[in-house]
């Protein structure tokens, strides 16, 4: 349970310096405190040299982030809310601003010679050669006055009483008059003199980003309007450095009323401001109204004359690739995709234009598989570029625009590869040849890739390779404890397990040497309903991983399933729980306890399983309603309930509580306790602020009033959705293996 001080922390952050020559990135040995932050590290290009830099030495590396000129010769961050800027030619960086204010989201000009910036709500141009500073918008908070105004009511309008009194004042008395055409004429003045419009945000408006475009036209700007009556659940904190109980920040349920992003185009001339119009409607009772779509990932193209972005809709029911008419802001749809369940998939939130200035790149799962897409700007039928039963997990453009560079699941769905593919489609070339996992971060020729590989036994580490298909890899970082090495961990086989419905369902199988029919099993229900654990690379759940194999020891057969809703599979696979988690993803557990039972011999009374946060929920589900099926469960951080769960995940599989009040009934544990038979353990963090503790405490209340006594709850006073502390994690999984040892295999039963 000690975790990466065990397995090692993986490299991250890998960058290459401007000429290509050496390769930066952020890593920490095992032995060194889990609170100690990560080095900054550096590898020759042909993978000699490796190096801790010293604080003043990393201060010069390449920045881990930030926007890059066109020639990548510049790139440009923030950095405790100041900007700088950084020359790849030279490694130097330049400290632009020093100020009380925080400069935000710096980016780089089309033609390189200034760097634009928000400060306090409005987005400033810096010039790299004069210094000059340039305020390009003229937004103002709500309620906020005019520059030159009068005393604070002179100008204001009131009621008929308050009016007539004013104009009587200035008829009676001199100075008054004198003073109101001095006002008068300074606004007027004013007015006359301030080219940009200023734009004063309605109450509760926040700008969220401002970015301008490439011929500096334009400037587009998301502003946030948050719901006025929408409301947190308080997640209060009990073990804190004041001694006192203190609330953290939170979220609402799912079905509260939300937040809305809108998008406006500012010219940067005159300031007028222009709403983007989608267009998109929907009937409310008689009416037609305008539908609730979020847009996002705005993307120009290199000559700077079109724009771009997605389009997601409230109810995550559709989706859209828009072209956008600057002059008037109104959206056109080059593409739509409708899903009766919910829109998902790698890569959903890709865009990006070619060579041509003219086509737009996109993913989607048009055929039930995340691929990739072109479409002119003009509109058409799009292009499909990459076709099968497989997904595209992520694309990149190379930077002369003729390749795409791929991470695909086109070898197996159990491994992921590089390829690069001409941009008109066409035949790919794998680039990666090893099973496993490859994350590939290219040098600025393109020919050389850093790469971050891991398998099913070994935990990702950094490797440099030609770009080149079946290119040997050189090792560069071994993270691991020795204690880890020494030791043959299992490269566990992946099995197929046919269920009810004639599906093959991939497992991972760990078993005992000298495994005997009659023995106990354990399944693991892997976490976040959209995730994939059973593949060829190192898993996220790396203690569950070293912890199947001391449940081999003693004796376990253990497996673990990418059930119905597991990534991977295509959009299918994905949606088959749509309206009810806890159908078919549950049928998929109990289908592998019967197929171990068939198979492999186990005792079918001797079954128990567990998992956190989605697998918790799952295993109070099947604690609950497959009686006999499972002897013993440990729900882990679960979610209880999905009306109290978040919106954006519940809200697209279970659509709204208000308004489909069955899916969120038969999909809800709570609802179910009545069924429990086996015994139950319940783990929970305390400061959860993903699956609040609230969820297990309106369990155990809901328990308490069934009468049941088969079940015990352990809460975590310090702990999040995810464990920090050692001491936790050894805490709870002593107590599932306790669950384990005494209800399947009665050693230790009082």
């Amino acid at each position: 349970m000690r975790g990466p001080e065990l397995y090692g922390h993986a490299p991250r952050a890998v960058r290459w310096s401007g000429d290509g020559q050496r390769v930066y990135f952020l890593w920490k040995q095992a032995a060194e405190p889990l609170e100690k932050e990560f080095s900054t590290w550096v590898v020759g290009r042909d993978g000699a040299g490796l190096k801790q830099l010293t604080e003043e030495e990393a201060r010069l590396a390449p920045p881990v982030s930030g926007h890059e000129s066109k020639d990548k010769r510049w790139v440009v961050y923030a950095e405790r809310g100041d900007v700088y800027l950084y020359d790849r030619t030279n490694d130097k960086r330049r400290q632009l601003t020093k100020t009380g204010d925080a400069e935000t989201n710096p980016r780089l000009t089309a033609d390189g010679k200034r760097v634009t910036f928000v400060r306090g709500g409005n987005l400033y141009a810096l010039s790299l050669t004069d210094g000059m500073l340039e305020q390009l918008t003229n937004i103002r908070p709500a309620g906020a006055g005019g520059a030159g105004a009068g005393p604070a009511d002179a100008a204001k309008k009131g009621t008929e009483s308050q009016e007539t009194a004013k104009r009587e004042e200035r008829a009676l008395l001199e100075v008054i008059e004198r003073r109101a055409k001095k006002r008068e004429e300074d606004e007027a003045k004013r007015k006359k003199e301030e080219a940009r419009k200023p734009w004063t945000l309605a109450a509760r408006q926040t700008v969220a980003s401002l970015v301008l475009s490439p011929d500096e036209s334009y400037v587009l700007a998301t502003v946030m309007e948050p719901a006025s009556d929408a409301k947190n659940t308080v997640v209060p904190s009990y073990v804190t450095e004041s001694a006192y109980t203190e609330s953290l920040p939170s979220r609402s349920k799912v079905g509260d009323a939300q937040a809305r992003m809108r998008t406006a185009l500012v010219r940067t001339q005159s300031g007028e401001v222009v709403w983007l119009d989608h267009g998109q409607k929907e009937k409310q009772g008689d009416k037609e109204v305008e539908r609730a779509v979020m847009l996002f990932n705005a993307q120009w193209s290199d000559d700077g004359t079109k724009l771009a972005l997605l389009g997601r809709a409230g109810n995550n029911k559709d989706r859209w690739v828009f072209a956008v008419d600057a002059a008037t802001g109104k959206l056109r749809v080059l593409f739509h995709l409708h899903d009766d369940a919910w829109v998902d998939g790698p890569g959903g939130r890709s865009l990006g234009w070619l060579g041509d200035d003219r086509t737009v790149w996109f993913q989607a799962e048009r055929d039930g598989w995340s691929h990739l897409y072109a479409v002119g700007w003009e509109g058409g039928e799009p292009r499909q570029l990459t076709s099968g039963p497989w997904e595209v997990e992520s694309a990149e453009l190379s930077q002369d625009k003729k390749v795409f560079w791929l991470n695909t699941g086109e070898e197996s769905p159990h491994e992921r590869h590089v390829y690069s593919m001409p941009v008109g489609g066409g035949a790919r070339s794998k680039i990666t040849r090893r099973p496993g996992n490859f994350e590939a971060t290219l040098s600025p020729d393109e020919k050389t890739a850093a790469v971050l590989f891991s398998y099913t036994n070994q935990p990702p580490e950094l490797y440099l390779m030609d770009n080149r298909p079946g290119a040997e890899m050189k090792r560069v970082t071994t993270s691991p404890a020795a204690e880890f090495r020494a030791r043959a961990w299992l490269d566990a086989p992946i099995v197929q397990i046919p269920a009810r419905d004639g599906a093959k369902v991939p497992a991972r199988l760990y078993q005992p040497k000298g495994w005997k029919a009659g023995g106990p099993a354990v399944i693991f229900v892997h976490g976040a309903g959209y995730l994939q654990n059973v593949h060829r690379w190192w898993s996220s759940y790396s203690r569950e991983y070293m912890f199947h194999h001391l449940l081999m020891e003693r004796g376990y057969t253990v497996i673990d399933i990418d059930y119905r809703g597991s990534a991977g599979y295509g959009r299918d696979w994905r949606t088959g729980i749509y309206r009810f988690m806890g159908g078919k993803d549950l049928d998929d557990q109990v289908d592998a306890a019967r197929w171990l039972v068939r198979e492999k011999g186990v005792d079918a009374k001797r079954i128990g399983l567990y998992g956190g946060s989605y697998g918790g929920f799952i295993t109070l589900m099947a604690m609950f309603t497959q009686p006999g099926v499972f002897a013993a469960g440990a729900a882990l951080r679960p979610v209880t309930d999905w009306a109290h769960y978040n919106h954006g995940y519940t809200g697209s599989i279970l659509n709204l509580p208000q308004k489909d009040q069955e899916a969120y009934k038969r999909s809800s544990p709570i609802y179910h306790a009545a069924g429990l038979q086996g015994a139950l353990l319940i783990c929970h963090g305390m400061v959860d602020v993903n699956v609040h503790f609230q969820d297990s405490v309106r369990l155990a209340q809901k328990l308490i009033e069934l009468r049941k006594e088969r079940w015990e709850l352990a809460a975590y006073p310090v702990e999040d959705h995810g464990f920090v502390q050692a001491s936790s994690w050894a805490d709870e999984y002593k107590r599932i293996l306790k669950l384990f040892e005494v209800n399947l295999r009665g050693v230790g039963a009082q």
